[in-house]
């Protein structure tokens, strides 16, 4: 017998009973003696290996096993045995979210059994917490959510182990000396899990990919990237297969298609933009009646089923875009060459034209295959400075100011398109007008940008806003969006589609909202849903420009549900469309390329589509589409960090952010950065959490630190490796005179 089985402290009856229940689980209805029960459980000793016989006598009955043959034994079925995902906190304890069931069920870390965040599991509930909450114990891991992380190697002498970034991996991994390919000691890693032996504390793995030096700019944006399992190349075989396409606008394509190369057509984009995926056309039928078409790069004629590179698309199922670099979905050969609709070129489209008057009502629509003719391209300011010019459109041409234009040169533009942009923008206001009404929610939240250097280092920092040009097209892309999903979703017999669905937002996160918003003077209706969204559009628009904007604008986004591709149409709440799906952005999106393949399917008359494949291609939509969000706003908060770390000798003002019992959120007011002062830190006083108050209270001061607060603070750590921010508290605006 080893030291460790000698010095093994006796179960008592309630832990072995436990473990045995645990052990038969595992053995998945394999029945099982007692023998092997011992075996499993490392019991040497005949007292604990009688007691294991009685015990399995016991449970038998109770009827919580089943003797399949003499002295074999399964577990029996049992309507305590839930399965669900696996939500890991910070603290290495679990809650298990099922379908179906109100409360989740809290998972100590003792009960983990080798249960990572995101897993799929099954969980047995044992007992009750106080207050009604369900525990349990994982008795069985059926899906693994990931098993490749990024981390720090520290590299031993005969082994090596990795620290991983990721909060919720509340454990490191061993790697074994032969599996650590090359990396250096402190170097960042990507690293697999290979196995999880039984009675090892650590999952075994190895090095996949060396990543570089902790805190150099290419080694934490491919770290992001790692982390959320997203690729940042393509493989040669991809990209071979992409430049075969034939890319060619051959006339027999053409003479399948309806032909609108003559119809005035032009694009609007951002600046810096690489791939344009949709266009607008404008055309005058008769006084106050006009055609609009919505043409978007028809991918799906490229991009055949099955091939490698349509399923290298579905695989990453969005481009990702960081804050120095995009991600593409597609290789550059269809996403900024074949599929771009660039200016002064002939494209094939999938569009969506309409007849509209002027009052915004729509007379007829078409939907299709198209062939069309760019002729210019704009920036979304020079579109935006031929809407605030209005009266140029008298003249023969309008000139773009080289400070504002696409080129950094003056140049001109016919009025033909100048009063096609004008007229647009008047038909878009009145969309966005009718939308409101009818109860959609107005979220024009402040984007962060950053002005980058020749090294990616951030130089600056600016707000982007979405002006009457990015409403413009906003408004015919929701037209477009709206009126396809309407087209395939009212038809009888039902056909199955891909919906783009926003459910009504928890009553508890409303609730959550209104309680957090009373600390600024504001109030939300909440009887109904139009009084909600009422409600939240003026709350919205009483915050722009004030302080706690930025705060109460990130809020009322989070009280939210999240939008998610589905078969199943539940409307959009957000938008107040009962019919709403993806179809103008493919180049970025892969459900837009299912939606077009669907409509022309259906246009050509086709049965109803599976609908368990697609919804199970929806799910992983808006999976790969929750990742790539989470990457980007990691980058944001990378590139954040990394400007501040450059002013650490300066003061800022902020305003508190949020307020916990371990410290104080800041949110810097010139460009939004968010840092921490731990209130431990906080000088003069011991400082106590107040929840009710959502503030901190100096214990003998009685300061009051309080969300919504403006104050002054300095950096005093920027952390790029683990993208913290911590601040020192200066103190309160109204106290303090800071040049």
């Amino acid at each position: 017998m080893s030291k460790r089985n000698k010095s093994r402290k006796k179960p008592n009856n309630s832990n072995l009973t436990q473990s045995i229940l645990t052990t038969l689980r595992k053995q998945n209805s394999k029945p099982t003696n007692y023998k092997q029960v011992a075996s499993i459980l490392d019991v040497n000793d005949t007292t604990t290996r009688n007691l294991i016989i009685k015990i399995l006598k016991k449970l038998q009955s109770e009827e919580k096993i089943e003797e399949i043959s003499r002295g074999k034994y399964i577990i029996k079925a049992s309507k305590n045995y839930y399965t669900g995902i696996a939500d890991v906190t910070s603290k290495g304890q679990a809650y298990i979210i099922v379908d179906g069931l109100e409360d989740d069920i809290f998972i100590n870390n003792k009960n983990l059994n080798h249960t990572l965040n995101g897993d799929t599991v099954e969980v047995y509930v044992f007992k009750r917490k106080k207050g009604g909450k369900q525990e349990g114990e994982v008795t069985q891991i059926i899906e693994r959510k990931r098993k490749e992380f990024v981390g720090v190697i520290k590299i031993q002498e005969r082994f090596a182990f990795v620290e991983c970034q990721d909060v919720k991996m509340y454990t490191d991994i061993f790697i074994p000396k032969e599996n650590i390919n090359n990396a250096k000691d402190g170097e960042k890693v990507l690293v697999e899990i290979e196995s999880w032996p039984e009675k090892a504390g650590s999952p075994y793995g190895n090095v996949i990919k060396v990543l570089g030096k902790p805190g150099e700019h290419n080694t934490e944006i491919h770290s992001i990237l790692a982390q959320y399992g997203l690729p940042y190349e393509f493989e040669k075989e991809i990209e071979d297969f992409a430049n075969n396409i034939d890319t060619s606008i051959n006339k027999e394509e053409i003479k399948k298609r309806r032909d609108m190369r003559s119809d005035l057509t032009f694009t609007i984009d951002p600046k810096d933009a690489k791939d344009f995926d949709d266009a607008l056309s404008f055309k005058v039928l008769k006084e106050d009646i006009y055609e609009i078409g919505i043409h978007i790069a028809d991918v799906s004629h490229y991009l055949i089923p099955g091939t490698i590179l349509d399923n290298e698309a579905f695989d990453r199922a969005t481009s990702v875009y960081l804050v120095d670099r995009v991600v593409p979905m597609l290789p550059e050969v269809l996403s900024n060459n074949a599929c771009s609709l660039r200016p002064n070129e002939e494209k094939f489209t999938f569009s969506a034209v309409f007849k509209i008057n002027k009052k915004a009502e729509i007379i007829d629509k078409w939907f299709g295959r198209t062939v069309i003719y760019s002729d210019a391209r704009f920036a979304y300011e020079e579109a935006q400075y031929v809407i605030e010019n209005e009266l140029l459109k008298k003249q023969q041409t309008v000139t773009i100011p080289s400070e504002i234009s696409i080129t950094g040169k003056t140049y001109e533009v016919k009025s033909k398109i100048t009063e096609a942009i004008l007229k647009l923008d008047k038909l878009a206001k009145i969309l966005r007008k009718i939308r409101m009404k009818e109860g959609a929610i107005s979220f024009d939240k402040v984007e962060v940008k950053f002005n980058l250097d020749e090294s990616n280092n951030p130089a600056g920092v600016y707000f982007k806003e979405s002006k009457d040009a990015n409403k413009l097209i906003e408004e015919f892309m929701l037209l477009a969006n709206r009126s396809v999903a309407e087209f395939i979703g009212k038809q009888n017999p039902k056909k199955t589609f891909i919906y783009r669905v926003h459910d009504e937002p928890n009553d508890e996160k409303i609730a959550a909202l209104q309680n957090i918003i009373k600390q600024f003077g504001y109030k939300l209706d909440i009887r109904d849903r139009k009084s909600t969204s009422n409600s939240l559009n003026n709350l919205l628009k009483d915050v722009q420009g004030k302080k706690e904007q930025n705060l109460i604008d990130t809020l009322a986004i989070r009280s939210m549900s999240k939008a998610v591709y589905t078969t199943q149409n539940i409307r959009h709440y957000g938008l107040a469309f009962d019919y709403y799906t993806h179809f103008t952005s493919p180049i970025r999106r892969y459900p837009d390329i299912m939606v077009h393949r669907l409509l022309n399917y259906y246009l050509e008359e086709g049965k109803s589509a599976n609908e368990d494949q697609y919804e199970q291609k929806c799910r992983h939509s808006s999976e790969m589409e929750g990742l790539a969000s989470q990457a980007e706003r990691a980058s944001i908060k990378y590139m954040q960090v990394k400007y501040m770390s450059d002013h650490q000798d300066q003061n800022f003002l902020g305003v508190i952010s949020g307020v916990t019992d371990w410290g104080i959120y800041i949110e810097i007011v010139s460009n939004k950065c968010e840092g921490m002062v731990r209130l431990q830190d906080i000088k003069g006083d011991h400082y106590t959490f107040h929840k009710d108050e959502y503030a901190a209270i100096g214990d003998r001061t009685k300061t009051n630190y309080q969300l919504g607060d403006e104050v002054y603070v300095r950096v005093k750590n920027a952390d790029l490796v683990r993208k913290q921010l911590d601040f020192e508290m200066l103190g309160h605006k109204t106290d303090l005179v800071i040049n």
